[in-house]
């Protein structure tokens, strides 16, 4: 038996190797493709502004030992020793930190943060870390002023579009700098003809997204392997052949020696310095296509090394031949996302340290003191060059980020009207004598963001229509600050009123990458899950403990009417008006079981608000231009809910609305 157990433990130990192996090698792909081709550009880019006026060994050698511990300190110490283990169920990025801080930490503004959200993280659920007199005085603050969340989720957004603003720059600017590296081969080549083909490929490699991360991974490996292994081959060559002193470059004295010659013509060069770190951030971000120890072998091993000989190759070239220093075929624009989108992560991880890992506070300002150091340097200097160019990456980010934030207030608003105009089951069935409500075979369900009571939009379709199916199913989607949450977590049922009415509400918790089901899928698990709960009544009825959901002056003899959910829930995070545990004897479901079957086999009909929300009258203009312009543009051109949950078109049901918020 100990030879078996021995022989199993080392096939899984190698099987995890060789999936980490693999991922590792399919990270270069992926993930290093713009920190691997930053030599390209960086030299050129640094000595094109004022610093070609010093272009002597002492300058080159200040320039790489910049470089090198730049590397060094921001990829290497910032990302792999500390940021790579603040994922969040391994998954990585601002929103990531953001988050696990909203779940951890409360810090949520999105969503009011719920404490089941904690039950659903196996990570967190391991880590029960005492709580420590900073990340108390830390949350107290948060929780006590509002308006520093706000802050916090614009910080976070800021750092968001900064990443979608790189994103739409860097590519191009990375592939028309190895185009144009052609020129050096081929002088005949026109401007014209370097931006075409920049084009076509930029145009090829974005049509090949759409095969997926694991197959952009082992397409596009190779191509950067091989590349790291040519430019670290020459660099090594350059080393030996025209300078091998550049190797003393490695010594901090070099980046003094820079300044002291050069002053503020060397603090204006970190705007192109800065960019031997472009795409050091997808070490993070793209950490949940990959591993921490994946990432971190293939940057240690390949990227970081290689690197390194490329750089010191390219300056112990340049120091022998100094007039290639002014052969630039491109004037960079100051890459200024990537080092605010970097400084955004510091300050996110400050709170993470004091909050979620409870360190020691003097811990998190020495983290933030050395890198945020650093990066408020480049930073100061790129942000001298907005008007020579880094105001394209800001403009693009300032609008990314008002799209964001408006649609994340129109939501708000949408939200707090249906969840200030529901109605209570007494008002709906008040109507039942008035209107004549009548009852159709088939199952109904009523998408809905109101967590209790009764949505406005049904209440408004019964008043003019009265009429509705023989089993009602109010669905919400809730969707939680973890990544993913499992199978055996994903409804909680309960039902609204006595079982004679058939009414029961379903809440489908999802996390932040969940992928959706398509409509028969999930209403087959729907239905089932249902069918679940009432068999589970009519099993425990004889002696069972529930969680109902009561009006506020409803009293306790009544609880049999109102909702009875299936598993037992922190009752404040659903935000119910008023819960209590209740028991609940000899109940039988069998004719509720038929009633679903039949109901089922009628078939299902979707009910969803088609709405309309402007501002008031009253509202400033600010408001009307974000809610009646912006939000309502942004409305119109996302793709309906219907479609978004694959809810067949002949089976749909909309009711249409006006919202006044």
């Amino acid at each position: 038996m100990e030879l078996e157990s021995g022989s199993t433990n080392r096939q899984s130990r190698l099987k995890l190797y060789k999936s980490t192996l693999i991922l590792a090698y399919q990270s270069l792909g992926v993930v290093y493709g713009d920190l691997s081709t930053s030599p390209i550009y960086v030299y050129t880019s640094t000595f094109s502004g004022r610093l070609k006026l010093h272009e002597d060994d002492d300058e080159i050698l200040g320039v790489l030992s910049l470089v090198f511990w730049t590397l060094t300190l921001i990829p290497l110490c910032k990302y792999i020793v500390f940021v790579l283990g603040a994922d969040d169920n391994g998954e990585g990025g601002t929103f990531a930190l953001y988050s696990l801080l909203c779940r951890r930490a409360k810090l949520g503004l999105l969503r009011p943060s719920h404490s089941s959200d904690d039950d659903m993280s196996s990570q967190d659920s391991c880590l029960l870390i005492k709580e420590t007199r900073a990340s108390s005085l830390l949350k107290e603050f948060f929780v006590k002023h509002h308006s520093s969340r706000v802050v916090l989720l614009l910080i976070v957004i800021l750092g968001t579009s900064m990443v979608i603003a790189d994103g739409i720059l860097t590519p191009s600017m990375s592939v028309l700098s190895a185009v144009y590296g052609i020129k050096t081969k081929a002088g005949g080549l026109h401007d014209s003809y370097a931006v075409l083909i920049t084009c076509l490929i930029l145009v090829g490699l974005f049509a090949l997204q759409h095969i997926g991360t694991h197959r952009v991974g082992f397409l596009f490996a190779p191509i950067i392997l091989l590349w790291l292994v040519s430019i670290s081959g020459v660099g090594f060559y350059n080393i030996i052949q025209w300078n091998p002193r550049v190797v003393s470059a490695l010594s901090p004295y070099y980046v003094y020696k820079l300044f002291k010659l050069t002053g503020k013509d060397g603090w204006t060069s970190l705007g192109g310095i800065v960019l031997c770190i472009t795409g050091a951030e997808a070490m993070f971000a793209d950490l949940g296509h990959f591993s921490q120890l994946s990432i971190r072998i293939a940057f240690t091993a390949i990227i970081y090394p290689s690197l390194i000989l490329a750089y010191m190759g390219e300056a112990a070239y340049l120091s022998k031949h100094k007039e290639d220093l002014q052969r630039s075929f491109y004037r960079a624009i100051p890459g200024l996302t990537v080092i605010i989108v970097m400084f955004v992560t510091t300050c996110l991880m400050f709170l993470v340290i004091v909050m979620v890992w409870k360190r020691n506070i003097l811990a998190a300002f020495i983290f933030v003191t050395v890198f945020g150091f650093v990066e408020l340097l480049y930073l100061s200097s790129c942000l001298a060059k907005v008007a020579k160019g880094g105001w394209i990456p800001l403009i693009f980010s300032l609008i990314v980020l008002s799209v964001m934030y408006i649609w994340h207030y129109g939501t708000l608003q949408k939200q707090s009207f249906e969840s200030h105009n529901r109605t209570s089951l007494d008002m709906l069935l008040s109507l039942g004598p008035n209107v004549g409500l009548n009852r159709v075979r088939g199952v109904g369900l009523i998408y809905t963001n109101v967590l209790s009571g009764i949505p406005p939009m049904f209440s408004h379709f019964v008043t003019n229509f009265p009429a509705f199916h023989q089993v009602l199913i109010f669905v919400t989607y809730q969707f939680q600050t973890t990544p993913r949450v499992s199978a055996n977590q994903r409804f909680i049922v309960s039902r609204i009123g006595p079982a004679e009415f058939r009414l029961y509400r379903c809440i489908v918790r999802f996390g932040y990458k969940d992928a959706r089901k398509e409509s028969h899928a999930f209403e087959t698990d729907l239905i089932e899950t249902v069918r679940e709960f009432l068999q589970h009544e009519s099993d425990d009825g004889d002696a069972r403990d529930s969680v109902s959901e009561m009006p506020v002056n409803q009293p306790e003899s009544d609880c049999l009417r109102d909702e009875v959910s299936m598993r037992v829930e922190n009752c404040s995070g659903f935000g119910l008006t008023r819960c209590k545990r209740v028991r609940f004897r000899g109940v039988d479901n069998s004719k509720e079981l038929d009633d679903l079957e039949d109901a089922r086999e009628a078939g299902l009909a979707y009910m969803m608000g088609n709405t309309c929300v402007l501002a008031r009258e009253t509202s400033s203009f600010v408001k009307k231009f974000a809610i009646n312009i912006v939000y309502g543009f942004l409305r119109w051109n996302c793709r309906s809910p219907s479609t978004a949950l694959g809810v067949p078109h002949t089976s749909l049901i909309e009711v249409g609305m006006a919202y006044r918020v």
